[in-house]
């Protein structure tokens, strides 16, 4: 019966080659020649008799069964790597490798105050980051390419498990005497939507700016250029608009050598949450409930915004 059940590398060269889309590139991520791979997809359709990839000098086309195999696959290995979690999590925690992903809204921001302080609290843990979109993050998670996700909420996760760490305050940012006397807090109605300056799709933070201000005209009105939020503070600090920060980005420095000023958003939700995400049911589930509270006590005591 053994003979007839795929194995855990042709499974992960099927995985790689739908990812990369190319033989090459996916032999270049499992660390083989793109014979090797090719043989082993090939061993793979001999053994369950089916036709999974359809192969022509220029295009890698799945057929509908591959991608239905593909899906599988991805469950199969993600259990496969919780087998290896479960026994390192009955062992002594936070110890070994860790695979987080965090959005680009927090990892250069949070990121660098908090690592040294994790590195001298659990300085077995091999922290291994990724910083993508939430959309990617979440994918990722998803696939079990990351343990966990260092990310804001809200956001549709589906079926997962989070911690809260901390609340992260929005700012409305703006170019020197622009106004020439600005308020101490800045109401939503008090924006110009025409001025406003906001991240492109695939940010979360332009979500929880717009879902903070309860204006439905913002989001049509709105120029959103930015690719990051350094991108926007140049704009910003060129005259070329206004925008919304997180505190962190601010505490974080992204405002020094600028001209900006920022004051907070007077609304009832202009904040967004900080959490740490994992996999409902991960075997190191206590492990990451640990590290959420090793990141709140961090941020707490200084460490974070």
């Amino acid at each position: 019966m053994s003979a007839h059940i795929p194995t855990l590398k042709q499974l992960h060269y099927l995985v790689s080659l739908k990812e990369q889309g190319h033989f090459g590139r996916a032999a270049d991520s499992c660390y083989v020649t793109q014979s090797t791979l090719s043989a082993g997809i090939r061993e793979l359709e001999s053994l369950i008799g089916v036709t999974l990839v359809e192969r022509t000098r220029r295009v890698v086309r799945f057929t509908a069964l591959g991608d239905r195999i593909v899906e599988k696959a991805y469950r199969v290995l993600r259990e496969a790597e919780e087998l290896a979690a479960l026994a390192q999590a009955s062992g002594k925690p936070l110890t070994g490798d860790l695979r987080m992903s965090v959005i680009p809204t927090i990892a250069p921001f949070l990121l660098p105050r908090l690592l040294p302080h994790l590195r001298r609290e659990k300085p077995e843990l091999k922290l291994y980051l990724r910083e993508e979109t939430s959309q990617s993050a979440m994918e990722s998670l998803r696939h079990g390419h990351v343990d966990c996700v260092l990310m804001a909420l809200p956001y549709a996760t589906g079926e997962v498990e989070h911690a809260h760490l901390f609340d992260d305050r929005l700012y409305v940012a703006f170019p020197k005497d622009d106004p020439r006397d600005p308020p101490p807090s800045i109401r939503p109605d008090m924006i110009d939507e025409t001025r406003l300056l906001l991240l492109e799709d695939g940010h979360c933070l332009k979500d929880h700016a717009l879902a903070a201000c309860n204006r439905p005209e913002l989001r049509a009105e709105a120029t959103m250029m930015g690719t990051s939020l350094h991108t926007l503070v140049q704009m910003v600090d060129n005259g070329l608009g206004l925008t919304i920060l997180p505190e962190m980005a601010i505490s974080g420095g992204i405002l020094e050598h600028t001209q900006i000023s920022a004051r907070p958003l007077s609304a009832a939700n202009a904040a967004r949450e900080i959490a740490l995400v994992w996999r409902k049911g991960s075997p190191r589930d206590k492990e990451f409930n640990m590290l959420s509270d090793i990141l709140r006590n961090l941020s707490q005591n200084g460490g974070a915004a």
